[in-house]
């Protein structure tokens, strides 16, 4: 499982990721060529082009990195004999096997019906990173959404500073394109912005809280009690995200190793779900 590339194959799954990435390029090249480029003041089309530009891109690496990531899945097929021996079962204890995947679930692990595994401490599926979120890519689910909320917030604003200058030029400078379109390019833009910062930012608060509580939302959702130790609320945060707070805990590219991606890719290629 560790050699291999992770990839679900669900058409409906994949459809949402490509309009994900649609919508953001969408942004960038209404806020880059409508509003920036022509832009007389150069180091205001500066500054917010790149600061613009690199939350988009660390927004698309965080959805990668969300989607290629193995959320945690159990192995198929575990409930071997050499297995139950390793576990080193104490007398009268109770484990469970699913039976859908014939695989021995661990505590916190739900199965996935589209992923078609037992994930390991399973939030739940977002078909708009196409996978589950769970043990092993929460972090990136976080990130992305944080991210995406940030840039549809600064569209919204740059949306704003866009009108007041157009309606101050009279239409006349404010962009390259007719007024026309423009008014009609920005006004998806708003919209778009409206829409993904209100499910983002509540998505991101969801998980903020779910981290903090030591709590999925499917343990939540059914109201289990934990037969575990829960994690102080700092403790969860520093497992989530990795260690001492840092720069890496917003960073998406953190942990990537290309050349062994590009080795397992060659090796075992991806896996689909089945």
């Amino acid at each position: 499982m560790a050699d291999r590339t992770w990839f679900i194959r669900d058409g409906c799954g994949m459809i949402c990721a490509i309009i994900t990435w649609f919508l953001v390029f969408y942004a960038d090249f209404v806020v880059t060529f409508v509003m920036l480029l022509p832009s007389k003041d150069f180091w205001y089309s500066l500054i917010n082009g790149a600061l613009f530009n690199s939350l988009a891109v660390l927004a698309l690496a965080s959805h990668l990195r969300t989607m290629l990531t193995d959320p945690g899945a159990v192995p198929k097929g575990n409930a071997t004999k050499e297995y139950m021996e390793s576990l080193q079962l104490k007398p009268g204890e109770v484990i469970y096997k699913c039976p859908k995947c014939c695989s021995i679930k661990p505590e916190r692990a739900h199965h996935c019906s589209i992923c078609k595994r037992c994930i390991r401490k399973m939030d739940h599926h977002c078909p708009w990173v196409n996978n589950c979120v769970g043990e092993n890519n929460q972090k990136f689910f976080v990130l992305f959404t944080m991210y995406i909320a940030l840039i549809s917030a600064y569209a919204l604003l740059l949306c704003g500073f866009q009108f007041v200058s157009c309606v101050r030029d009279q239409w006349s400078e404010c962009s390259d394109f007719s007024p026309p379109v423009t008014v009609i390019l920005m006004i998806f833009l708003c919209l778009e912005g409206l829409l993904f910062l209100t499910f983002t930012a509540v998505m991101f608060g969801t998980q903020i809280h779910s981290i903090c509580n030591d709590e999925t939302e499917i343990e939540r959702l059914k109201n289990e009690k934990p037969t575990w130790e829960r994690r102080l609320r700092w403790e969860g945060m520093k497992t989530v995200f990795g260690g001492q707070p840092s720069l890496l805990w917003i960073n998406p590219f953190a942990g990537m190793q290309i050349r062994r991606f590009i080795l397992r890719a060659r090796k075992g290629g991806a896996e689909f779900s089945v």
